[in-house]
């Protein structure tokens, strides 16, 4: 069964536009939605009692279908005649990335400057923080329980470097950041701070009244746009590729082979929140939100319990995230032999201590998936010396008892607020990904 189409640089258009549009997970999987349901994918409730049309898999609710909660997004297809024990292909991906996130009690400053009080999540570059504006978007709970979205795309935020005067050493030791005080943005001017403001801003912002929220889940992004780079325009920066990139291109593979009838497989994307700071949450790979809802599909189909280990069993998982591309300026930190670079296709992870969970036969699943797409792609270690961070891999392939492998595409300035790749490897990951779907 050959790719229902290929995507090209239109693919790193769009891809950009998605990382504009998504500066928090809620965003992200709210995106991603609106893709799946212009593909014919329908929401279903997780509090529902699921039957074989709610699972996708009658003529009646034929189409993909999936689930939200919070910052992570589930969907499947179901293709027509599929048994219950039909294995599953994943892509697995996060939709969080470090930033800077609001306090409980958010009203700060000193010295006539306001402030917010953030929190570090996962662990940013602090540096490539300073001296940008910064938006503010997330999620506010109401008192009825419901939520909604809010981003104030526009300078609003700022955290500020101090002066070279100041610090006379810092060209020549090498900046030191508090992460306590000197990561504190500034809004605005006045030695009356006041609790509730911050709030209170974003009802206004949101058209909201007055002490409607009693909940938020807030933080700060870059305003900047991504944009191509350099004389070609071979280049792309901009924030959140690790790993909204995966995201982006998972959501474009499977609205790309759904609707087959021939699959083998049934298709998923997993993309899950929290894995920055280790997945272990309702939303992150380490929690039980996958095989929850794989098995209910399993078992609204008709299956047994027998059905759903023989699914399990046959099913392989791709767990896509950024890697590091050769870095010019620091080509000894990566190991002699193993030197990714930009646009040369997307990276297969190895890790023999089980950073990442590929093994050989993982790898062989890879290499039929991009030979048959037309991608060549590479493989990334870490320098013995440097211990290499990890993925949702491990936890997807531990935690469910499913083949994982680890792959993705290699950028340079991972977790900075802004991060760089090539113009061509963000459609060459999405044409593999078509076609380990298709099987």
């Amino acid at each position: 069964m050959s790719a229902p189409h290929r995507l090209d640089r239109g693919h790193t258009d769009d891809l950009m536009t998605f990382l504009a549009a998504s500066p928090t997970p809620y965003h992200a999987v709210a995106n991603a939605a609106e893709r799946l349901e212009k593909a014919g994918f329908r929401q279903v409730s997780e509090t529902d009692a699921w039957d074989a049309e709610t699972a996708g898999a009658s003529a009646s609710g034929s189409g993909g279908k999936y689930v939200l909660r919070g910052g992570a997004i589930i969907a499947w297809y179901v293709p027509e005649g599929a048994a219950p024990h039909t294995p599953y292909r994943i892509v697995g991906a996060h939709t969080d990335s470090p930033n800077l996130r609001v306090k409980p009690l958010p009203d700060t400053g000193a010295h006539g400057w306001r402030q917010v009080a953030v929190e570090i999540y996962g662990g940013p570059l602090m540096n490539s923080w300073l001296d940008r504006d910064l938006g503010l978007a997330g999620r506010l709970t109401l008192r009825d329980g419901s939520t909604r979205l809010v981003n104030v795309d526009r300078p609003l935020l700022r955290v500020p470097q101090l002066a070279i005067h100041l610090d006379r050493a810092v060209s020549a030791e090498g900046l030191k950041l508090d992460k306590q005080r000197h990561l504190q943005p500034i809004w605005g001017l006045g030695d009356d701070v006041r609790d509730g403001d911050l709030i209170a801003f974003l009802e206004e912002e949101s058209g909201l009244g007055a002490g409607q929220v009693t909940g938020w889940d807030l933080m700060t992004h870059s305003v900047e746009a991504p944009a191509y780079l350099g004389r070609d325009k071979d280049l792309v920066a901009g924030p959140r590729m690790d790993n909204l990139l995966s995201v982006h291109a998972g959501v474009a593979a499977l609205t790309a082979v759904a609707g087959g009838s021939e699959l083998p497989y049934i298709p998923v994307l997993a993309a899950f929140d929290h894995e920055e700071n280790g997945s272990q949450s309702d939303t992150g790979a380490d929690g039980p939100l996958l095989g929850g809802i794989l098995e209910r599909s399993v078992f609204a189909r008709g299956g047994s319990y027998e059905d759903r280990a023989r699914a399990f069993a046959g099913t392989v998982c791709l767990s896509s995230d950024t890697g590091h591309a050769v870095h010019p300026n620091y080509a000894e930190r990566h190991d002699p032999t193993h030197h990714p670079r930009v646009n040369g296709g997307p990276i297969l992870k190895v890790n023999v201590n089980n950073r990442y969970a590929t093994d050989g036969s993982g790898r062989a699943v890879w290499a039929a998936a991009c030979e048959k797409a037309g991608v060549p792609f590479q493989s990334f270690v870490s320098n013995n010396s440097m211990p290499c961070g990890t993925t949702i891999g491990p936890i997807t392939a531990a935690r469910h008892g499913i083949k994982t492998v680890d792959i993705g595409v290699a950028i340079l300035s991972m977790h900075s607020v802004r991060e760089l790749c090539g113009a061509d490897d963000p459609h060459l990951l999405a044409n593999a990904l078509v076609a380990f779907l298709e099987g």
